[in-house]
């Protein structure tokens, strides 16, 4: 790096860097030991979720067989390459879950739906929103939320992604692997002196609104008060995204390690897809919290299962619970292979982007109506979990406690998260 620049032409080298992972070539060496070299890395969190439950019969291991000496089951059998690598944990679920088919709107926030008196639909913050808030600071992007088109026909519930916000409202996600990747990676065409100034008027906008809605504050009752309030959140919560904008205007955005996607992909391909995208949004680090929404409605149809979801998820012996068991076979070869790329993904010090990313994959649903023992793999080295473990937990052991014991993983000191009770020791490394 002796070469002599111009000092616009290093401004403009250091705006791309900002955002590319951390290059050798540019003054960035291996650490030693490995022990320094992973304190020095960040973090990562990725949650992936999927409706219908799984197969009781064939997806959880054996309870008698705990600890690393366990039998994968058959739904597991293709993650066999990683079995070191990821610990399921039974005994999980949400007290206060009562819908039978809403695999992801509290799987992780462990609400209580009725909470508010007066409404049916009450949520709190996800534990992926909880690390963004301190993740977020650094990246292009705080959080990445992910959906399939097929949501409906996939066993999800209310919500727009798996994200909540502090006031347990939906964050929209992107369904469209196409949308996600031009989100990520594609530049703006738009002259810098226009997206500044559209960014000035949004904000002169907000100043507006603000004045006028603090003028009509002075008449209202309590009850149109505290609506207001939420109103007023939610412009302080637009002024963040556009204070997040203005920071990262300057910077050009990293170039991705995969083509420009093909529209129409969807089911099998459209996960494989997704995976790759969210490995291309940690190697470039423009997130460091990624949620995955995943489908399964087009997933059977593109095993060429005819089966419908709903009709799979209350299997019986027969073609029911043979469909129910494809998918879980294909869900699990979609996993080993996203972890695969996560363990070829190196970083500069050697290590790899799976050593640094806590990896949860799971449903609020077992399977059928059964909303206790949610099946719950972790996998990664980003929280200092333990890995290659089978873990049976007390029956009802709380979900958020997973959660809260994840976040102190992560280095988040959260008291407390959903409904949690405590951490769970036995997943301490």
């Amino acid at each position: 790096m002796k070469t002599k620049q111009s000092r616009r032409h290093f401004l403009r080298s250091a705006s791309a860097l900002i955002a590319l992972p951390a290059l050798e070539s540019f003054g960035f060496r291996k650490l030693a030991p490995a022990a320094t070299a992973e304190k020095s890395r960040p973090k990562r969190a990725v949650f992936l979720n999927f409706g219908w439950g799984v197969t009781n019969e064939t997806w959880f291991p054996d309870l008698k067989q705990t600890g690393a000496d366990y039998l994968l089951p058959p739904g597991l059998v293709p993650l066999a390459r990683h079995k070191a690598d990821f610990t399921v944990v039974q005994g999980l679920s949400n007290k206060f879950a009562n819908e039978a088919h809403w695999g992801s709107t509290f799987w992780l926030t462990g609400a209580n739906r009725y909470a508010e008196p007066g409404q049916s639909m009450h949520n709190s913050i996800s534990v992926d929103q909880v690390a963004a808030l301190q993740f977020g600071k650094e990246t292009r992007f705080a959080s990445l939320q992910l959906n399939s088109p097929d949501v409906n026909n996939s066993g999800h519930g209310p919500g727009l992604s798996l994200a909540w916000d502090s006031r347990g409202k939906p964050v929209a996600g992107l369904d469209n692997p196409v949308f996600a990747f031009h989100k990520l990676f594609s530049a703006d065409t738009t002259p810098l002196a226009e997206r500044q100034a559209m960014l000035a008027q949004k904000r002169s906008v907000l100043d507006a609104v603000l004045t006028d809605a603090g003028d009509l504050q002075r008449s209202l009752n309590k009850t149109d008060t505290a609506k207001l309030d939420e109103y007023f959140q939610s412009i302080r919560d637009i002024e963040t995204r556009l204070g997040k904008d203005e920071q990262w205007l300057n910077v050009l955005k990293p170039k991705a390690a995969l083509n420009e996607p093909k529209q129409g992909l969807a089911g099998r391909d459209e996960v494989a897809l997704m995976y790759d995208i969210i490995v291309a949004a940690l190697q470039t680090d423009s997130t460091r919290v990624i949620t995955y929404r995943q489908p399964v409605g087009t997933l059977l149809q593109s095993l060429a299962i005819k089966v419908a979801p709903h009709d799979m998820s209350h299997y019986s012996p027969g073609e029911r619970m043979e469909a129910s068991q494809k998918r879980d076979i294909a869900q699990s070869e979609l996993l080993a292979r996203l972890i695969d790329k996560l363990k070829a993904t190196k970083e500069p010090d050697g290590t790899s982007l799976f050593d640094h990313t806590v990896l949860a994959y799971g449903s609020n649903i077992r399977t059928i109506h059964y909303l206790d023992n949610c099946p719950t793999i972790l996998a990664g080295g980003g929280a200092g979990l333990k890995r290659g473990q089978h873990i049976s937990l007390p029956k009802n052991t709380p979900l958020s406690n997973a959660w809260l014991t994840l976040l102190h993983g992560l280095g988040i000191k959260a008291e407390r998260h959903g409904d949690s009770t405590g951490i769970i020791k036995e997943l301490i490394a």
